[in-house]
């Protein structure tokens, strides 16, 4: 093919949350140009925020997104109780981290199933796929319903759940609900073996990258709901302290801010990096599904991102019902909150990857700034570097051939945009 000067438009693209577009400019054999271009209007949920009571965070932060809303919740929580100095006891733990096992369960079969699988069988949408592979759409979806199964016996509903407070909850599931969890989650669990053996088969274009990995970690578990922040590089900080050390930007091209290390070190966060610096710390089942299916000890290929999701699939299924085996009802649903002035930051990762909430309040709980770093927003950067070196790595395959690998490049990430459907107007110029 020629270097001439092309273009390529593709409007209403589906697969990911949110509406952006994508331009690469080649010239001469060599990208010169990549934009993950967010056009998005501000939501400022930072500012519905101010003014608002402590105790009301979790509950709206939780309406950024219908996918995670618990991240949102529980992170929420965590820099309020960081804020007041609160110690929230251990049932209370597990019952969040039951919760969140339910939204890393439906939002990981949502993405492997029915919005990431169709790029590797050519297909436009999970219908399509469904047409070729029916039994593997219908695990999918049912192991999606697994996940909301959880979210609904401990939060109350499977969209923003309205059980989550600050301290805790409100009512804590009694124990006959969670037993009722064993069964489908025994099942949950068989089919997330199975699906950690199906994604692994797929061809996987051959792209390495030097990513500098960043995430939580908590001392001999795979950190979900709490941890301290890592990165490959040696950081070990608390979430507030990580957060002055992001730098975070404006760029003409996106609503979106861009977050760097340092103001100038693009990370990734997300399965990839959790697997990275907790992989040792999955169970014995978990680690034996991710060597089966030809994982190291660090997986730099972001096209098997999905292999790593379907592994963190699989965690999740199995703790999950090892929290449910050993539940006991929390004393009390929730710790005492005594509001004071004070500054409080928490994080925990979202199923996309870290998620820092920070506030300052006033002496009687009223949030007078808010501060939210989405797992999105700290990956842009990392995004563009992956499209720029795939795509001179692609550069041999015709327009629709190399616009398709660019969209996989970027659903590689799952990226929550916004609760959107739409995704990707994509534009090339070859000169």
């Amino acid at each position: 093919m020629t270097h001439g000067s092309r273009s390529i438009a593709v409007e209403g693209l589906a697969r990911v949350e949110g509406e952006g577009s994508l331009r690469v400019v080649v010239e001469d054999g060599l990208v010169r140009d990549v934009a993950l271009e967010i056009f998005e209007p501000p939501r400022y949920f930072e500012g519905l925020l101010v003014g608002r009571s402590y105790a009301e965070a979790p509950d709206i932060t939780a309406r950024v997104c219908g996918i995670c809303p618990v991240a949102y919740q529980m992170s929420a929580c965590a820099a309020m109780e960081d804020a007041f100095g609160v110690t929230v006891g251990e049932r209370i733990w597990a019952l969040r981290r039951l919760l969140y096992c339910g939204e890393w369960i439906q939002s990981h079969a949502l993405h492997v199933y029915l919005l990431h699988a169709p790029d590797f069988f050519g297909c436009a949408d999970a219908v399509e796929l469904a047409e070729l592979d029916s039994a593997a759409v219908r695990r999918g979806l049912d192991l999606k319903k697994t996940g909301n199964l959880l979210m609904e016996t401990v939060g109350g509903r499977a969209v923003h759940p309205v059980n989550v407070r600050v301290g805790g909850f409100y009512s804590p599931p009694e124990p006959e609900a969670v037993v009722a969890l064993r069964d489908p989650l025994r099942r949950a669990r068989d089919a997330a073996w199975e699906t950690v053996e199906w994604v692994s088969g797929f061809d996987f274009p051959e792209v390495e990258a030097g990513y500098v990995f960043l995430g939580l970690s908590e001392p001999g578990r795979y950190a979900i709901e709490r941890g301290r922040v890592r990165s490959s590089t040696g950081l070990d900080l608390t979430p507030g302290e990580l957060l002055h050390t992001v730098v975070e930007e404006h760029v003409m091209r996106s609503t979106a801010l861009h977050a760097r290390l340092d103001g100038d070190v693009a990370y990734l966060t997300g399965p990839l990096a959790r697997y990275a610096l907790n992989g040792r710390s999955l169970s014995p089942l978990a680690r034996d599904a991710a060597r089966d299916a030809g994982l190291g000890d660090v997986c730099s290929n972001p096209f098997k991102s999905i292999v790593v999701r379907a592994v963190e699939l699989l965690y999740a299924c199995e703790e999950a019902l090892a929290i449910v085996e050993s539940y006991e009802v929390p004393a009390t649903p929730a710790a005492v909150i005594e509001p004071r002035a004070s500054r409080g930051a928490g994080a925990t990762e979202a199923p996309r990857g870290t998620l820092y909430q920070e506030y300052e309040l006033d002496a009687e709980g009223t949030i007078l700034a808010a501060r939210l770093m989405p797992p999105t927003s700290q990956n842009q950067a990392t995004i563009e570097a992956d499209l720029r070196r795939v795509v001179q790595a692609s550069l041999e395959l015709d327009d629709d051939d190399l616009r398709w690998r660019c969209e996989q490049t970027v659903r590689n990430y799952d990226p929550c945009i916004s609760c959107a459907a739409h995704f990707l107007d994509f534009s090339m110029e070859r000169r």
